[in-house]
């Protein structure tokens, strides 16, 4: 599979080039849109969203994933491998919190150039390409190897909101874990918000916050908009206390 991963909405022509290169490069593979609205710009943030609702794909599987407000510039092109599963893209922190939440990550300089790049739609003419090839099992010679020692201090979890879903469901980029059972997220002073393990466990118009099927912290609210309600939007800063 290729699993599309991008911030270029629905509407355009950008989605269809792509699938129509990536048709052309690797005719046998199957095309998916994994997801098309990724905070728009902020390449840091969908990197969490990206590295929890990759592991739902088995190994082999190839991440094209372009977030890149930075196309064009000195952000560089780059393949990870990353247990198993191929993600190629821009160096601009999108693939950072795939590789410290691996076990393993191996990182190569994408070198080879198409005949015509264009300065402003390098998921069309480069990255999707290089994500052809590997869909194909074209692994070897994928560019230079890239040591990114400094990837080990880039936070594997982050307490912000990093994702508004089509119902107004906030997903932070912090991994649920069972030290978080209990506590109350703090929106604001006025509006602690306590935990419930699904929708039907609260009241309608009651807001919660729960453990979401891809293992992350979501706030919502039952047959409400939490974005409305509390203003919430990516970057987002959340906060927890211990229950009353």
């Amino acid at each position: 599979m290729i699993l599309l991963f991008t911030d270029f909405g629905s509407e355009g022509p950008y989605l269809g080039q792509i699938e129509a290169i990536l048709c052309r490069k690797a005719p046998d593979a199957r095309v998916i849109r994994l997801l098309n609205d990724a905070p728009t710009g902020k390449p840091a943030l969908a990197g969490y969203l990206l590295a929890a609702i990759c592991r739902e794909f088995p190994p082999g599987s190839v991440f094209l994933a372009v977030v890149d407000p930075g196309v064009g510039g000195e952000r560089l092109p780059v393949v990870l491998k990353a247990d198993e599963r191929w993600f190629v893209g821009p160096d601009n922190d999108l693939f950072n919190t795939v590789a410290v939440q691996s076990g393993n990550a191996e990182w190569w300089i994408i070198d080879w150039r198409p005949d015509r790049l264009s300065a402003s739609f390098h998921g069309r003419d480069l990255f999707a390409p290089v994500a052809g090839r590997l869909a194909r099992g074209e692994h070897d010679d994928v560019g230079r190897p890239f040591p990114r020692p400094e990837i080990d201090e880039w936070p594997a979890d982050a307490g912000v909101v990093v994702y508004i879903d089509h119902y107004g469901n906030a997903i932070s980029g912090l991994r649920y874990s069972s030290g978080l059972d209990g506590k109350t997220l703090l929106l604001d002073e006025q509006h602690p918000v306590r935990q419930a393990n699904t929708f039907s466990d609260v009241k309608p118009g009651e807001a919660f916050w729960y453990c979401n099927s891809s293992g992350l912290v979501e706030v919502a609210v039952n047959l409400g908009r939490a974005d409305q309600r509390f203003g919430l939007q990516p970057g987002y800063l959340l906060g927890f206390q211990d229950g009353d």
